[in-house]
């Protein structure tokens, strides 16, 4: 079957746009066939810095014939109705059409309309025309006279279409004045003439020739390859990139990897600075020395030229600049020793961090306040938490961070290791920023720990009380990504956190309060249909902590922000996200620690047929009691009254509940999940039991109330571990 070969050749094209490019020039292309009927075997594109192309394998010659049956009015219609149906499916007469019999509607004029296939070079050449003037590229320009927009001037375009064996023909049409045909030209300098390509392994192996490596992949290789090669007669290793390897590979249609060398002297600059100056300014890799560990004088470059005289001159060429950009660094570092870290503060005063939420020094005293607040709780020196946290942003203001921002921490850690600050205050200047993303490691040093979840939670809470959240797939503020932080600190390092002591601390409270720690759903005040009252009891809990109401509802709303992103970190690992509701659907689950473990537990206990058994009790005596109460237009809540017991499984079930109920509120206390799940499954034969031997509505009223009232019994017993009802499946 035919092969489509397509290429579109312009000036060089951003490295950083080349892989979306070659993925949505084989999407809207492969598409636009299939939608027309034209499917095929396969597909493949490419990109160099001066050509995007697609080939696609086993395409039909021709779109295939259609047939089309079109009904039109019944026998009989105005002339007016039957002259449209006539114009509408192309007839000059009624005696083109035939008529078909509904026993319903009578008979009817169909027609059947034949529209035949299309050769596939007409599809092509109506289809990619339109796809180069709507190409997604995220930046584009006009040139010349043209109304064309494209990344760079196009200049060219290759469109053939054949079987294998024989000549393929250009499909022939034209884009602003551009006109396909079958000439392409290789490489810019080394062969710049243009010559004919038939399909896709003749344009390949011609662009070899003309020192061009089509295959983006195949340049990769060829550059990593050589660079160890190269790093490996040297007695160095290649200190791998492959955000810099992708950049490279963009930029070079024949890569040619060079070695240079810088002085020795430059050494003395933290590697991490070294790296990030070579790599910014010069595209270079760094290499390093296998016996020190550390980065040898020496850096590998990609050229894309194969130079008469062994590519010196490049080589020279690169080594000055770097020998200049590395000036420029030595010269920050040196004069960010000079003076220490303290002596920046006062900076941040005039620095705003958010218009509502004041400069950064405000910021900084806010981390270091809650740092000395959360260092008991996990286990770091109060003195020590506070002095990381004071000076852990001070880096931000040094010259190598202005710099390369990409270092800031790590140089705090550098500057702070000089000033001989004490190791837990240089670990945390640079592991309080901490996890950056799910892939990156957690901080485990105490004072590291509480200076990052100061530094988190301070932003959040912040953020929250002034109503700037994330919406949608919007989070300029990394706001995600900061609770996803605490999350992985604080179960990662099984620390435990009542997030709203926490957030009421933060928020300018008096700190030393939970304010669930006040109202609880056990207690007799409240029954579990009573959650506005207790939402404005805890809101004025926090009232008196020092949290005004708005605030306090804001904060209410992070929590469940956290339980939001703790679905999502579950999920993630495989636990499921309706025991995460169930669990913080009960009040008072601010801690992660003991939220996660009791999901754990849940699920556990579900696994079992004890636990498959009782859901499908609670189930089943929930439904009920929903039923009764919408028909009585009232709530029906324990505890039962004991007279009115007259069955011995209700009896049982009364006392079955009374002892687990008991024993849960035990093991809850204590924090033995799994003794609380063993105590509920002794609640599953009792269920069965009732639900066998006694009818709940039963003629007595008294009768039939008390044992609703024993239903909801079941419900608060299972409260004790979650909120059943959010359990699906």
């Amino acid at each position: 079957m035919p092969d489509l070969l397509l290429e579109l050749f312009s000036e060089e094209i951003p490295a950083r746009m080349q892989a979306q490019a070659a993925d949505a020039l084989k999407k809207l292309v492969t598409d636009a066939l299939v939608e027309r009927g034209l499917l095929y075997e396969g597909a493949k594109a490419f990109v160099t810095p001066r050509r995007l192309a697609l080939a696609v394998h086993g395409l039909p010659g021709r779109q295939a014939d259609q047939k089309e049956e079109k009904k039109g009015p019944r026998v009989g219609a105005p002339e007016q109705a039957v002259a449209g149906f006539l114009k509408a499916a192309g007839l000059s007469s009624l005696d083109q059409a035939t008529i078909q019999s509904d026993p319903k509607k009578g008979d009817f004029y169909v027609a059947v309309v034949e529209k035949p296939g299309r050769a596939t070079t007409e599809v092509v050449a109506e289809i990619v025309p339109d796809i180069i003037r709507r190409f997604p590229w995220p930046k584009s320009m006009r040139w010349g006279t043209g109304t064309l927009r494209w990344v760079r001037p196009l200049h060219s375009i290759v469109a053939t279409f054949g079987a294998e064996g024989d000549e393929p023909e250009v499909v022939h049409f034209s884009v602003d004045g551009i006109a396909a045909s079958n000439v392409t030209r290789g490489h810019r300098f080394l062969a710049p003439e243009p010559f004919t390509v038939k399909r896709l392994d003749d344009w390949m192996a011609k662009l070899e020739a003309a020192k061009v490596v089509a295959d983006r992949d195949r340049r990769k290789e060829i550059i990593l390859n050589d660079a160890k090669d190269l790093a490996l007669a040297a007695g160095l290793d290649l200190v791998e990139d492959e955000g810099l390897l992708d950049e490279v590979c963009g930029l070079v249609e024949w890569p040619v990897v060079l070695m240079g060398s810088f002085e020795a002297r430059f050494l003395d600059i933290p590697d991490e600075v070294i790296r990030a100056t070579i790599r910014a300014n010069q595209k270079c890799f760094v290499l390093k020395d296998p016996k020190s560990g550390r980065l040898a004088n020496r850096f590998i470059l990609i050229s894309n030229l194969v130079a008469s005289d062994g590519g010196k001159a490049i080589v020279a060429g690169n080594e000055r600049v770097i020998r200049a950009r590395l000036s420029d660094a030595k010269f920050f570092w040196d004069t960010d020793r000079l003076n220490g870290l303290a002596s920046r503060m006062p900076k941040f005063q005039s620095i705003t961090f958010h218009e509502k939420l004041g400069s950064q020094a405000e910021r900084i005293e806010r981390i270091v306040r809650l740092a000395k607040e959360l260092a008991p709780k996990v286990g770091a020196p109060v003195a020590l938490a506070e002095e990381a946290a004071l000076v852990a942003k001070a880096d931000l203001l040094t010259e190598v961070v202005g710099e390369f921002p990409e270092l800031q921490g790590l140089m705090g850690r550098y500057y702070a290791q000089g000033e001989n600050l004490p190791p837990e205050v240089a670990a945390a200047c640079e592991e309080h920023y901490k996890p950056q993303g799910p892939n990156d490691r957690v901080p485990t040093a105490p004072v590291s720990v509480a200076v990052a979840l100061a530094d988190k939670i301070d932003t959040l809470v912040g953020f929250w009380a002034i109503d700037e959240k994330p919406t949608g797939s919007k989070d300029p503020y990394a706001l995600r990504r900061a609770a996803l932080g605490v999350i992985r600190i604080v179960l990662e390092n099984e620390k435990r956190l009542r997030l709203m002591d926490v957030f009421n601390f933060a928020a300018g409270g008096k700190g030393g309060l939970s304010a669930f720690d006040s109202v609880r759903f056990s207690d007799a005040k409240y029954s579990p249909a009573d959650a506005h009252q207790v939402m404005d009891d805890v809101i004025q809990a926090h009232r008196e902590a020092g949290i005004d109401y708005k605030t306090a509802k804001a904060l209410f709303d992070l929590l469940a922000f956290f339980a939001d992103r703790l679905k999502v970190y579950l999920r993630d690992r495989g636990a499921r996200h309706d025991l995460v509701d169930a669990v913080f659907a009960l009040e008072g689950q601010d801690d992660l620690l003991l939220v996660v473990r009791r999901v754990e537990a849940l699920a556990a206990f579900l696994a079992t047929e004890d636990g498959r058994n009782l859901l499908a009790g609670y189930r089943r005596a929930v439904n009920i009691l929903r039923i009764e109460e919408k028909k009585d237009g009232r709530a029906f809540a324990g505890p039962t009254v004991a007279a009115l017991l007259k069955e011995p499984a209700e009896e049982h079930l009364a006392a079955a509940i009374d002892d687990v109920k008991a024993r849960v509120s035990k093991a809850v206390a204590a924090e033995d999940f799994a003794a609380a799940m063993t105590a509920l499954s002794d609640l599953r034969q009792p269920v069965d039991a009732f639900f066998d031997a006694v009818t709940v509505n039963d003629a007595d009223p008294a009768l039939r109330e008390n044992r609703l009232k024993l239903l909801d019994e079941i419900r608060a017993a299972t409260r004790g571990i979650a909120d059943f009802d959010r359990i699906e499946g």
